[in-house]
């Protein structure tokens, strides 16, 4: 294989930067000697992005990384880069296994819409036709929240995405506590991304149907797309090869992380899947919901899921990397947009540490996909553009360049510290159990001299002080550092609460 690279790992004006990039770059020469080339054969159309691909894997210091193009109803492009994970020797392929995270939201409208042609439910049907005792805070809103508000982020409701992430709750259990989920906003009055409201989707599919989430999609969708290589269900994941692991920067390491059990995610976010199965998703949806000649949605079914439904405001920062763009807004589990006087129909997605893309321009029958097991990159997305651009014959542009400046700086936010404090109260006066409507208890223990916080079996971490009452959590195993818990003491100075960030504020309760 023959490589060329950029003038960008020409040296560097910084130099911490230089020697990441040549670390990095070192890793890649490696793989490429080492691992053989897999996928489709590049088509002339797509010459370089090989390369291309290659580079920005090491200026994102992505280890490992998967794609796939679709062209007028044919993939013309679909391969692996890299590893499935960072220190190891197993090349990722087209048919290494992924989190497909929140593009999985477009499978439950898909599997709705299917109930929809089949007269068994309507977009606009009340939720509680379907599922009677489903309800939240405001009476009102849990009598006129209809299946199309679930799937277009417009209830109001907060997001509270911990209560999937962390909470021991399985999907009813979870629905059941939505009915303590704050209102943030107005009932349809703006968008509001909302996973919590997808997993009830995806319980309106069982309600409706008879069948599991789980079931249905694969029964209805993944075995007539052929894709054998896709599930809703961690056990599944856990028995499979070629799975790629994921990885984040814990104290400015790239480390591997293990992966979680998400089903309770369900209709939100809980599919793996293989850019070789994912591509005959997207030639679904171009194929206005035939596949390889037989029906399986709705032709107006489809052109609902890719209308606008609810506008979305343009941010900073998609302004500052697109300030031709006058479309924003989502449809039903697609985000639609415009670019280079198109409509776009995409949707990103992180859950387990990595990240993923699926794009597509139906008016030119083009498609794509891409994921990366890494929690820091934007390339996914950068690649989208880069592959619209070429198929469109459009001027090139370095989007991985771009996305990666408009990036910088914009890591997790972090507590500024007051040195020179301590604790108002001996450590043992902090244990106890804290408790919350929404998210249950958490409890917290005095061990070998530290604080240790248990929310549920998987999360558990180590309390450090930091200042004040006010300690940072350190998740185990991997060291994570990001969550503050702040103790609040009442006029008597005796503890009664904990907020803990990401999370709520619990209350003390007596034992």
């Amino acid at each position: 294989m023959i490589c060329t690279f950029s003038a960008r790992f020409l040296p560097h004006k910084d130099p911490s930067k230089m020697l990441r990039r040549l670390h990095a770059l070192h890793l890649l020469l490696l793989l490429l000697i080492a691992l053989p080339a897999s996928g489709v054969a590049q088509p002339a159309s797509l010459a370089g992005l090989d390369v291309y691909i290659e580079s920005a894997m090491a200026d994102w210091e992505v280890p490992g990384l998967a794609i796939a193009v679709v062209k007028d109803d044919e993939v013309i492009y679909a391969r692996g880069f890299g590893v499935t994970e960072i220190g190891g020797n197993q090349p990722v392929d087209e048919h290494t296994m992924f989190a497909i995270a929140s593009t999985t939201k477009a499978f439950t409208a898909a599997a709705l819409g299917i109930l929809v042609d089949e007269g068994k439910i309507a977009w606009d049907d009340p939720v509680r036709k379907h599922l009677p005792l489903f309800s939240v805070a405001d009476p009102y809103i849990s009598r006129e929240m209809t299946i199309r508000d679930l799937l277009t982020h417009r209830t109001g409701l907060a997001g509270h995405n911990n209560l999937w992430i962390a909470s021991p709750f399985d999907r009813d259990e979870l629905v059941r506590r939505l009915r303590f989920l704050p209102q943030e906003s107005g009932f349809r009055s703006e968008y509001r991304y909302n996973n919590l409201m997808y997993i009830v989707a995806g319980e309106v599919v069982e309600a409706a149907s008879g069948m599991l989430w789980d079931d249905f999609l694969e029964q209805r969708i993944f075995e007539p797309l052929g894709m054998t290589r896709t599930t809703t269900r961690s056990a599944d994941v856990d028995a499979a090869e070629n799975v790629t692991s994921s990885h984040a920067r814990v104290d400015g390491k790239i480390r591997p992380i293990g992966r979680r059990n998400y089903d309770t995610l369900g209709g939100g976010g809980s599919i793996f899947s293989t850019v070789h199965d994912m591509a005959q998703w997207v030639r679904l949806h171009l194929a206005k919901g035939e596949f390889d000649g037989r029906r399986i949605i709705g032709e107006e079914t489809i052109d609902e899921m890719h209308e606008p439904q609810v506008v979305i405001r343009i941010g900073d920062s998609d302004r500052k990397l697109f300030p031709d763009r006058m479309l924003s807004a989502y449809g039903l589990g697609w985000r639609i947009h415009d670019y280079r006087g198109r409509k776009v129909v995409q949707h990103t997605g992180w859950v387990n540490y990595t990240r993923t893309q699926v794009g597509m321009i139906p008016s030119e029958g083009i498609g794509m996909v891409a994921f990366s097991n890494s929690d820091f990159s934007g390339l996914h997305s950068a690649l989208m553009y880069r592959v619209f651009d070429i198929l469109l014959g459009a001027p090139e542009m370095d989007w991985s360049s771009a996305m990666l400046e408009n990036s910088s700086g914009s890591g997790g936010s972090q507590m500024t510290r007051v040195a020179g404090t301590s604790p108002s109260l001996d450590l043992i006066r902090y244990a106890g159990v804290y408790t919350d409507s929404l998210y249950g208890s958490v409890r917290v223990d005095l061990e070998n001299g530290g604080l240790v916080l248990r929310y549920s079996q998987e999360y558990v971490a180590d309390l450090e002080h930091w200042h004040f009452n006010t300690f940072r959590a350190r998740w185990r195993p991997t060291g994570f550092g990001g969550t503050f818990a702040t103790f609040s003491l009442d006029h008597r100075g005796e503890i009664e609460s904990l907020d803990l960030r990401g999370f709520t504020t619990f209350d003390r309760r007596d034992e």
